[in-house]
């Protein structure tokens, strides 16, 4: 009865596996969505302010960050929690994969919301007297939140690696 309910236990680790497809289909929505603020802008091009464009640009970096998150989660996600990728050899392989653990990942995910909130940040003061100074400052607050909380995760792996080693 014990081996049964493991072996029920281990094989449920493929139910993530939907979610991981379910997140590429994300990043394929997401990829639709930046070439659609590139497909309405270059008509305008020409008549476009220059901190508009400074504006689109950064939520284009933004869209390809949010995208890079998603690869990253997604691959890391299914290699650590379902199975191994295994890559035909001679085949493109990203160096990163199967190297990514848990822990790492978590970093990587802290380290791009903190950039992702940056560029939120950034585009936020350069239209800062379009919005209201406390707002301004709410932004700053949880963008500071998501600063700390990263330094904090690194500290926590970095204490947690010292005593495994």
């Amino acid at each position: 009865m014990e081996k049964a309910f493991e072996n029920l236990l281990y094989t449920s680790r493929w139910l993530l596996a939907p979610i991981y497809i379910g997140l590429s289909l994300a990043l394929f929505a997401l990829s639709i969505k930046f070439f659609q603020e590139i497909a309405h802008t270059l008509p305008h091009i020409f008549e476009i302010k220059e901190t508009d464009l400074v504006l689109l640009v950064l939520s284009l970096v933004d869209l390809s960050l949010v995208g890079g998150l998603l690869v990253m989660v997604m691959f890391s996600g299914y290699e650590n929690f379902v199975s191994r990728i295994e890559i035909t050899e001679g085949k493109e392989k990203l160096n990163w994969l199967g190297k990514l653990d848990s822990g790492s990942l978590k970093q990587k995910v802290a380290a791009s919301i903190v950039a992702i909130s940056s560029i939120h940040l950034l585009k936020a003061f350069m239209d800062a007297e379009q919005i209201e100074n406390d707002k301004l400052m709410w932004y700053v607050i949880i963008h500071m939140t998501f600063v700390f909380s990263a330094i904090g995760m690194a500290f926590v792996d970095k204490m947690n690696n010292r005593r495994g080693s």
